[in-house]
């Protein structure tokens, strides 16, 4: 890499990082945030219960408030780029765990160290989609993750009243200053231990379609409020 490009790299890392976490502390505090069911995952964590929350990638700008809200610090899996530092560094900043790696780069040892994670920390969370697709596509590592840890599965459907939507491979999407989000727990669902192939797939596939059906119902929620 060329000495032009480490420089850039370095002064990232070092300085807009900083700058980055304040202007998303300060953005945050416009934002009106309203949580649903969230007590049931609550009062699991408070009895020392692990759990596994997840979402997809266009709407995980939403997971900035979640350490903050469960006074938890979770661990999360972040992809080994350059770009995975960035925000890597941030989320910490934040209150999260990160974790290196992605389902394309490190992934063995990553999933091994989100387990080891979970085991410590009690909380993790799962980008299911990420780092770069199939849009709103569950991979297999949530369910993985699941059946090492013993941790139930948790959906998080993330909404947001008035979003910027970016032309990324997902559209992802930011809430505009001064607008609401909706913040929805589903249920937990313990996932078996133990599994072939095929149910390992209707498993997943079921996670997959639930997460679909709970999202269009949280997008409805703007047009009935």
């Amino acid at each position: 890499m060329s000495i032009k490009k480490e420089i850039k790299y370095f002064i990232i890392r070092n300085f807009l990082t900083f700058l980055a976490y304040y202007a998303l502390s300060l953005y945050s505090k416009t934002i009106r945030l309203k949580l649903e069911n969230e007590e049931t995952l609550k009062e699991h964590i408070k009895n020392n219960g692990r759990v596994l929350v997840y979402t997809w990638h266009q709407r995980f700008f939403g997971g900035f408030y979640l350490p903050r809200e469960f006074n938890e610090s979770p661990c999360i899996m972040i992809s080994q780029s350059r770009d995975g530092d960035f925000i890597a560094d941030v989320v910490q900043r934040i209150g999260w765990i990160p974790v290196r790696g992605s389902s394309s780069r490190r992934g063995k040892k990553a999933l091994e160290e989100m387990i080891a994670g979970m085991i410590e920390n009690s909380v993790g969370g799962h980008v299911v989609d990420g780092p770069t697709g199939p849009p709103r596509i569950v991979k297999p590592g949530l369910v993985i993750l699941a059946q090492k840890t013993g941790a139930p599965i948790c959906p998080v459907f993330i909404s947001y009243e008035n979003p910027w939507i970016f032309n990324s491979w997902d559209r992802f999407m930011v809430p505009k200053p001064f607008s609401k989000v909706l913040i929805r727990f589903g249920t937990l669902e313990f996932i078996p231990e133990d599994m072939d192939n095929e149910q390992f797939e209707a498993v997943r596939l079921g996670i997959e379609r639930k997460m679909a059906e709970g999202y269009e119902e949280a997008d409805s929620y703007w047009k009935k409020n």
